[in-house]
């Protein structure tokens, strides 16, 4: 399948996981399924937006007493020529037409003066929001600011997408997951990068399991994990110890991707089983799985958290590639100046260029030095 069209398949094809409500410091970096709506009035009363003199009527005026955030209002109606000395946030007294902020005042004894400035200085009641207004719709992920407004509008808790859970399975006989590898033996360095892309898509990494090259281990594994998705590596390919096209056959799995035309990275897959299991293949070498993990794992569980996939952002690439006449070759590029310049010396089974890189430039079969090419940006 074409590199653009798996990507879109992975994206579109499922649908986003149930909902929960979850507190504030919960929902941070989820999708939320519901919009935030105000609770409460945002300002909930007239309040200062200034450290001055609340006042009513032409100056000087005199100074009355004083109005401090958090503290009940002024009693009673501001008269004309009166002022009431007030803090930012704290309640504006009836009557009041302006808050003159201290750095426009003359204090002299009882009285205050300055010039009225054309703001007044006050927010009203109900300017942000009204109790019912929609604060955020769904659909938006819970930033920093999502966050705050929530608060802002009364809101405890936001009803957002489940994240969902991402489970690894780590095929190969060779491969150790710690220490210094003995000989024909490789280390792990996919689950790190299954984590990185699937926490930054919007899922929960919850599992590692290591198994050898065993059909029947793979299909137990498969059969009894719990994550929503799980993610094979090291065994999609067509070789002696790839067993995973005839473990998801035998589960009565639909494909929807087996192999794409890339480089590095072609014998990566995308399956759901007839349990409703997500199954994504990641070619062994590290290289080749890290542009798969962000060609099709990315995709399906940011769309299985609620999120859009971002648009990749196009830059001129400059530097030496050579192109795969059949479909994209993904090259590891460092960003500066407004371009992309490739980082030489990537290998299939290397990670070395691409750990000092900061996107992968998709590169198509009539790219040459100096035109532009869509950036995919690394975890």
């Amino acid at each position: 399948m074409p590199w653009a069209q798996a990507r879109a398949v992975a994206a579109t094809a499922p649908a986003a996981l149930g909902a929960e409500r979850v507190p504030l410091g919960a929902a941070a970096g989820r999708v939320l399924a519901a919009p935030v709506r105000a609770l409460v009035a945002a300002p909930a009363f007239d309040t200062a937006a200034m450290d001055g003199f609340a006042v009513a009527g032409c100056g000087p005026w005199r100074i009355a007493g004083r109005v401090l955030a958090g503290r009940p209002g002024w009693p009673g109606v501001l008269a004309a020529g009166e002022a009431v000395e007030i803090a930012t946030g704290a309640i504006v007294p009836d009557g009041a037409e302006a808050v003159l902020p201290y750095e426009i005042c003359h204090v002299d004894g009882g009285l205050v003066s300055g010039a009225r400035e054309a703001k007044d200085h006050i927010r009203r009641a109900g300017e942000d929001a009204h109790a019912g207004d929609e604060v955020v719709p769904a659909g938006r992920i819970a930033t920093a600011a999502v966050l705050g407004a929530a608060a802002q509008a009364g809101a405890d808790e936001l009803t957002v997408h489940r994240r969902p859970a991402v489970a690894v399975l780590v095929t190969g006989d060779e491969v150790v997951t710690r220490g210094i590898p003995g000989a024909g033996q490789v280390r792990d360095a996919l689950s790190p990068i299954v984590a990185a892309i699937a926490g930054r898509a919007g899922g929960e990494p919850v599992e590692d399991h290591f198994l050898r090259d065993d059909a029947d281990l793979l299909r137990t594994a498969i059969e009894s994990a719990t994550a929503d998705v799980v993610v094979v590596t090291g065994s999609s390919s067509a070789g002696a110890a790839d067993h995973l096209p005839t473990v998801l056959a035998g589960l009565g799995a639909r494909w929807l991707v087996n192999g794409v035309r890339c480089r590095p990275g072609h014998p990566q897959a995308l399956a759901v089983t007839a349990a409703g299991r997500w199954v994504v293949g990641l070619p062994g070498n590290p290289f080749a799985g890290l542009v798969a993990g962000l060609t099709l794992l990315e995709p399906v569980v940011a769309a299985l958290a609620g999120r859009m996939l971002a648009t990749p952002v196009t830059l001129p690439v400059v530097g030496a590639a050579s192109p795969y006449p059949e479909g994209v070759r993904l090259a590891p590029v460092e960003i500066g100046d407004g371009q992309a310049r490739i980082v030489p010396g990537a290998r299939s089974g290397s990670l070395r260029a691409a750990a000092t890189a900061d996107a992968l430039a998709v590169l198509h079969p009539h790219w040459s030095t100096g035109k532009a090419a869509a950036l995919l940006t690394l975890p």
